[in-house]
């Protein structure tokens, strides 16, 4: 029966040598900068943001960022976690982009309602009724008293 074990072993070892038996995906989420969703590069230390990935620019030293298997058919070749699924089927936008306060997808639903679950505005942003089809209940604060109405109640240019 040591023979037989040892036969086995030598078989399972020449297989997973020559690429034959299925390797353990390697995790790559991580949290990059401002903690939003990143992919981890093989060194195991940089995190690259979620929407630079697939960019046509290598932001990992090796370039797995870009590899084919990655970014050969789009969003279905990204790891899940990469991605976030508007309320329109048809689109999606990268997972870093959710929350970020800009309508990604087009219907707010990447910034407002249960998919996107995002936390109120925070301190760099004003909460209102944007005017503006880029916004969706926030807009940047940097816009506040600036003369011109980014909220519909002009609250950006007499409250804010």
């Amino acid at each position: 029966s040591a023979v037989v074990l040892l036969i086995l072993a030598a078989a399972v070892g020449s297989a997973l040598a020559l690429g034959l038996l299925p390797h353990t995906p390697v995790n790559r989420f991580c949290a990059a900068s401002n903690n939003r969703t990143g992919f981890l590069c093989d060194d195991r230390v940089t995190c690259v943001l979620a929407s630079q990935v697939c960019d046509r620019v290598s932001n990992c030293r090796n370039g797995e960022d870009e590899q084919e298997k990655l970014c050969g058919d789009l969003p279905r070749s990204l790891p899940g976690y990469l991605v976030f699924r508007c309320s329109n089927p048809t689109y999606w936008v990268y997972a870093d982009q959710r929350c970020n306060g800009m309508n990604d997808c087009g219907d707010c639903s990447d910034e407002t309602g249960s998919l996107a679950a995002c936390p109120p505005c925070g301190s760099e942003w004003w909460s209102c009724s944007p005017v503006l089809y880029e916004y969706c209940s926030c807009v940047p604060r940097t816009l506040c008293r600036d003369g011109v109405q980014h909220c519909l109640s002009w609250s950006d240019e007499y409250i804010c």
